[in-house]
């Protein structure tokens, strides 16, 4: 089972002990143009572009309050192109550069084992073992090319850096806001 995070570089919210699923996380921003029928590129907040071409809704916002229809989408090289409803020409599609897009988070099915960043920034990380035992808060998630890296904000300060493997990650529980981890021997020193 694979224990990496899709790249979904938004924040989470923990509040008051109880952590908040958002609704919608951000798909990437529109840093262009391409063509001249008022194609936008958008550079991804995610796995990859491809992953951001798999909606045929997304929002300009993050509430979701205004929605936007993708009449096309298709990768290319490290963006994502995509047509967008009401935008037929190079002009209009030069008004949306910097703009954000979002997407509905209910509307991306990730398989077992994968998580959004966003869900799992603010968990709280405990012993496998000992859940008494707090390691601290799951506050940032860096991408490396064998594994995903947690970084835990000790409750006494300072971070602890966790390899996402499975040696080390025992469980995720996404609705409880926890995650079970066995540290590696030196792991924590």
């Amino acid at each position: 089972m694979t224990r990496t995070a899709a790249q979904i570089l938004s924040l989470a919210w923990f509040c008051g002990g109880f952590f908040m699923r958002l609704a919608y996380l951000e798909l990437g921003t529109i840093v262009g143009t391409h063509g001249l029928r008022g194609e936008v590129r958008v550079h991804p907040a995610c796995d990859s572009p491809a992953f951001a071409c798999r909606f045929r809704t997304l929002f300009k916002d993050p509430a979701g309050r205004v929605a936007v229809r993708v009449l096309a989408a298709r990768p290319h090289k490290n963006v994502a192109l995509l047509t967008l409803e009401g935008v037929g020409s190079v002009a209009q599609a030069e008004q949306l550069r910097s703009k954000t897009l979002y997407f509905r988070q209910e509307d991306a099915a990730l398989e077992d084992g994968q998580y959004f960043i966003a869900e799992l920034l603010g968990c709280s990380v405990v012993d496998a073992a000992d859940e008494t035992i707090c390691y601290g808060t799951l506050c940032e998630v860096s991408q490396t090319r064998a594994n995903d890296v947690w970084h835990i904000q000790k409750p006494q300060g300072g971070t602890i850096l966790i390899p996402v493997i499975d040696d080390v990650v025992k469980n995720v529980d996404i609705a409880a806001g926890k995650v079970k981890i066995m540290p590696l021997a030196g792991l924590l020193d």
